[in-house]
């Protein structure tokens, strides 16, 4: 039973110690969310992010920083930028995919050139946002070149410092630690969207409640499916006798994941297709009218929802591939099976194994790509009938949620399976 579990991950003083861990950067991580950045006008700023839906989604990957413009207003948003843009730089540049098959040192380069990167993105991303939040709402009492300096620095050493608690966090084999900063921001936030729920609650919201629930539902259960369902393909292994014993001669299974992305794609699409509408609207109080039309039409056209819709599901099924593509390498596993004397019936060692495994996998994410974009876009549905923005961003929230909490715990039973085995 689900108790019992807990008693023993408790019992083990390292998993313990982990988990408490992980616990207490996340606090940190909370509080630092809370210390506003001084000269802001909180009720102009609050009046904005609750008018304005793309911000909203915004604030929601910020963790909730962005909405009080705290320290680490910008979250995470310039370092997953910068993993999409190294990614994207490693499918197409022979040397930093050479890099990335080089094993534990090669991923090291590639994530220490990923938060360097990180840094100029979030002071760019930061001054972007400083101006539009300025021009927009009038949010800042008094924005001088120093302060203006001042803010984008705190703000980028704010990112800086959550990538560090999501590095510190992805070490203790805690789930990850970035998707866990998300996910911690966006379960903090349900008690105020309950309050706020309940004291604007009439009965003509009554079917939009009741929609909301459906939707929740069918999310949790859709997330829950896609990421449990996976494909046994068979492996044997060849009998080989040493000396006076025998080795092998088994047929175990090589499990592949309808989702293997995870959330990774979900919080990928929403970083993309928030960009567009983001630096138009930094372009709308342009002196030149060609820049000024160009906006309002990127805007109008992002503001459809059939449009917007459509994109999302697009992204989310195309970042399933990508990331998939990214993580999962037919070839090294091929050739790790013919080096251990291993290989699926029916199919040659070496490369036919690897196309087989290659194809395999890509009839299996196909499904799983589908459903995970039509989960994405299935609260945009729903506000398309109920015209509640709150569908939209609870749907995503939803997915994030779900898919990380089923990611912490398989990482915590994988704990508890090799602490078993190192005990036998």
């Amino acid at each position: 039973m689900w108790w019992q579990k807990i008693i023993q991950i408790w019992k083990i003083k390292d998993l313990r110690n982990s988990i408490l861990f992980v616990a207490a950067m996340l606090v940190v991580f909370r509080i630092a969310a809370h210390i506003p950045i001084p000269g802001i006008d909180a009720k102009a700023l609050s009046n904005f992010f609750n008018s304005n839906q793309l911000f909203g989604i915004m604030n929601m990957l910020s963790g909730g920083g962005m909405e009080n413009f705290s320290i680490v207003a910008m979250g995470v948003a310039p370092y997953i930028t910068a993993s999409i843009i190294f990614q994207l730089l490693t499918m197409i540049i022979p040397s930093l995919e050479e890099l990335s098959k080089e094993g534990e040192s090669g991923q090291q380069k590639i994530n220490q050139w990923t938060r360097m990167l990180s840094v100029p993105l979030a002071a760019m991303q930061g001054y972007a946002l400083i101006a539009l939040l300025n021009k927009s709402a009038n949010v800042f009492t008094d924005l001088s070149p120093e302060r203006l300096i001042t803010i984008i620095v705190t703000v980028t050493a704010g990112t800086v410092f959550l990538m560090w608690l999501g590095e510190l966090i992805s070490e203790k084999h805690i789930g990850n630690g970035i998707s866990l900063l998300i996910f911690v921001g966006i379960v903090t936030r349900i008690p105020t969207v309950l309050q706020q729920t309940l004291l604007t609650f009439d009965q003509s919201q009554i079917i939009t409640l009741g929609l909301f629930l459906v939707i929740a539902v069918i999310t949790i259960i859709g997330v829950v499916i896609i990421t449990e369902g996976q494909r046994n393909v068979p492996v044997s292994y060849a009998k080989r006798v040493r000396g006076m014993k025998m080795y092998g001669g088994v047929n175990t299974h090589l499990p592949l994941r309808v989702n293997m992305a995870g959330v990774i794609p979900i919080i990928f699409a929403i970083s993309i297709i928030l960009f567009p509408p983001m630096i138009a609207q930094f372009f709308l109080t342009a002196k030149t009218q060609f820049l000024v039309t160009g906006a309002q039409w990127v805007i109008a056209v992002f503001q459809n929802q059939i449009f917007y819709g459509v994109m999302y599901f697009l992204l989310v099924f195309g970042f399933t591939y990508f990331y998939t593509e990214v993580i999962f390498h037919p070839d090294q596993i091929s050739e790790n099976l013919q080096k251990q004397g291993g290989f699926i019936p029916g199919i040659r060692p070496g490369r036919p194994t690897a196309e087989y495994l290659k194809n395999t996998t890509n009839r299996i994410i196909l499904a799983g790509a589908l459903f995970l974009g039509l989960i994405a876009v299935l609260p945009l549905v729903l506000r398309g009938f109920t015209g509640a923005a709150a569908l939209t961003i609870g749907g995503t929230s939803l997915l994030i949620v779900v898919s990380v909490v089923i990611e912490t715990f398989k990482q915590i039973e994988s704990q508890l399976m090799m602490r078993d085995y190192e005990g036998l």
